[in-house]
């Protein structure tokens, strides 16, 4: 009679029973990465947004109007600035910023006085389009670029503190 080689059935249920412990440990780390994406993308914008502000102003230095306010309708390449960065607005910083202006995948909109308040962008999938600011604040997920004054320059915060983000 000859010996049959082969799993015994115990040795089986062993393999599957550490094989279901590792999806265990494993799952909770890739079942989060959308969230991660997004959030790596809202930094991305940010990173974009200080960089197109960080150019204009760069080149209202060049051209001596970066102590210039608003009102007098200064503009850099066609991007209007408040003291050398780009108002909080259409015509400052979407323009300065490529993808915003004609792009499907963000939604934005103006906080405070007009260019010199906020501009508040967030992913088009989590609002309706023409949304207010507020809606998007509320998402909890989104960048916002605040505007330059007379005491300080302007600044990009990326907000993940929503669902949408977690």
């Amino acid at each position: 009679m000859s010996k049959q080689k082969g799993f015994t059935l115990i040795e089986l249920v062993v393999v599957i029973v550490i094989l279901g412990i590792l999806a265990v440990t494993a799952a909770p780390k890739f079942l989060n990465l959308q969230n991660d994406a997004r959030n790596a993308s809202l930094q991305g914008l940010k990173g974009a947004i200080q960089g197109a502000a960080s150019i204009v102003y760069g080149k209202a230095a060049i051209d001596g109007i970066e102590s210039t306010a608003k009102g007098s309708n200064i503009q850099v390449d066609d991007i209007t600035t408040n003291y050398g960065y780009p108002t909080a607005d259409a015509n400052g910083i979407v323009k300065a910023v490529n993808g915003l202006e004609s792009n499907g995948d963000w939604i934005g909109a103006e906080s405070g006085s007009t260019g010199t308040g906020s501009y508040l962008v967030t992913f088009d999938n989590l609002v309706a389009a023409g949304s207010d600011a507020a809606t998007i604040a509320a998402t909890g997920c989104y960048v916002e670029y605040n505007a330059a004054d007379v005491s300080k320059a302007a600044s990009t915060l990326a907000i993940t503190s929503g669902d949408s983000c977690k």
